[in-house]
């Protein structure tokens, strides 16, 4: 059936509420997705078959960015408009557990109560629905690897300098010669909209008032035109990459971005497939009705990804090395890898041209016990050196790394020993999820708080005044060493949990 541009009743949608014929609104429009059903096994069926029918705005939003459907389903699929005023509303029910949770909201600190990065994320902790606290801070396996990342910055300890005058400090500098207010970038995170309903976008302001660089996510619930329509006149961002199988796609969002001003492209290495995360994979158990788990099981459907699975089957497994000479072949904008977990790859990126490289384990999300960003910035700047004669930070070919970072002065760690500037995700997400747009806006001026005091308390008027000579890193490469406890983020640390019984509720 071709779009027509007619206007349907809510009674004329509401009758295609099967796998044979399954319409669902979404924004006020029609679409036709049976197709999508055909041969779906990774349980997606099943949640659009929920909404088949009947209106899906309110599911479809916070894990989708508005034109995905209009993109990926043929225009024939578009059937018209509704007349919202006949469409039966979809019952809301306000569970106890919402309630509560609406509770917790009411009882926030005021902001003028949060001090640091790590109270946003103690207060995201009680106030955000429960699935989306699970993809957020979710991580690989036993989470080794995500606890790691944080803890790595306390194996490495300061050498302050003395007697400067540090009267004026200045803690910007330029990533990829663009100008940013401090070593440090918005790093690409997905589904931003399950934190808060303007989800990316809330980093772009937050990046433009504050003179940092966004790096926009392919799997950002805002689609990619709608966070750079919202950039400020000026505003510098970078684009990150997963890599589709259809080379033709993945040229045309390449060119795109290109087109609308991307200054750099960081082309995820690290996720030829997805990790186990168990708490967002224990989430989807815990959610469902145990009947349905029973039959979906049954069914042979893949369970085992929760809420990310569903988003990330187009990534290319295939991607290699010789694709590198392709992506220099269809853009002029700065190529960077992001993943990079070892110094030969580090090396190899270097020797064919790229730009730099992203010494990153995706947050602790895929590969379990992969080593933190900084202890391989460490290696790296030793093995470029003694292999290339490379000194860092280098304008030539920049060194980045993300993960566990909470503190100001983590971030200056990782200058000292070589990187340009580091990327930050969780903990912006945290501080819009628990405050909005205020929190994300206060969390940066932490950050620039932080940066300078620390500055003057080690002696450095620039970050080209961080140098190796101020901190000492001796312990980095030694995974059990005992260090103080961080208290604040082993409190907001959630542990795992094992499976258990389900609640016997007594008949007599």
């Amino acid at each position: 059936m071709a779009s027509s541009g007619r206007t349907y009743s809510g009674k004329e949608v509401a009758v295609h509420n099967s796998r044979e014929s399954c319409w669902i609104i979404v924004h006020g429009k029609v679409y036709d997705v049976t197709d999508f059903l055909d041969g779906e096994t990774t349980g997606g069926s099943k949640i659009i078959l929920k909404y088949a029918g009947k209106d899906a705005t309110a599911a479809y939003d916070p894990i989708h960015p508005p034109d995905a459907i209009t993109t990926n389903l043929k225009p024939e699929k578009h059937l018209g408009s509704v007349d919202l005023a006949t469409v039966e509303k979809v019952e809301v029910k306000i569970t106890d557990e919402e309630r509560a949770r609406q509770g917790r909201i009411a009882a926030r600190p005021p902001l003028s109560e949060i001090l640091n990065l790590h109270d946003f994320e103690a207060i995201a902790k009680y106030t955000m629905p429960e699935k989306a606290w699970a993809y957020y801070s979710s991580a690989a396996d036993d989470e080794i690897t995500n606890r790691e990342n944080h803890a790595a910055f306390h194996r490495i300890w300061f050498r302050p300098r003395i007697l400067k005058d540090v009267t004026k400090v200045n803690w910007s500098t330029t990533i990829l010669g663009q100008k940013s207010s401090m070593p440090l970038y918005i790093t690409a995170t997905a589904l931003g909209k399950l934190g808060h309903p303007d989800g990316e976008l809330n980093l772009t302001r937050a990046a433009a008032k504050h003179g940092i660089i966004q790096m926009i996510p392919t799997l950002a619930s805002c689609s990619f035109d709608e966070i750079m329509d919202a950039a400020a006149p000026g505003q510098v961002q970078f684009f990150q990459l997963y890599v589709n199988k259809d080379r033709e796609i993945t040229k045309r969002i390449v060119r795109h971005a290109e087109e609308r001003g991307i200054k750099g492209l960081f082309i995820t290495v690290d996720a030829p497939q997805l990790g186990r995360r168990e708490k967002d994979m224990r989430q989807k158990f815990e959610a469902e009705d145990p009947s349905e788990v029973s039959k979906a099981d049954q069914g042979g459907i893949d369970r085992s990804q929760g809420a990310a699975r569903a988003i990330s089957s187009f990534i290319d497994p295939g991607l290699n090395w010789s694709d590198m000479a392709w992506f220099k072949s269809i853009t002029k904008m700065p190529l960077i890898l992001k993943g990079v977990q070892c110094w030969e790859d580090a090396l190899e990126a270097y020797d064919i041209g790229l730009s730099g490289v992203v010494l990153s384990n995706h947050g602790g999300r895929q590969l379990d016990f992969a080593r933190s960003g900084l202890e391989v910035l460490v290696e790296v700047t030793a093995k470029l050196k003694e292999k290339r004669g490379l000194s860092f930070p280098n304008e030539k070919f920049q060194l980045f790394i993300d993960g566990g970072v909470r503190r100001a002065t983590d971030v200056l760690k990782a200058v000292a020993l070589g990187a340009t500037a580091v990327g930050v995700g969780r903990p912006f997400l945290y501080a819009y999820s628990a405050y909005g747009p205020e929190g994300i806006d206060l969390a940066l001026q932490i950050l620039h708080d932080e940066f300078e005091m620390n500055m003057r308390l080690l002696g450095a008027r620039s970050v080209k005044e961080v140098v190796p000579e101020m901190v000492d890193s001796s312990n980095i490469h030694l995974h059990i060493v005992s260090v103080p406890s961080d208290n604040l983020y082993e409190s907001n640390y959630e542990r795992l949990q094992g499976a258990r019984l389900r609640e016997i509720k007594n008949k007599l």
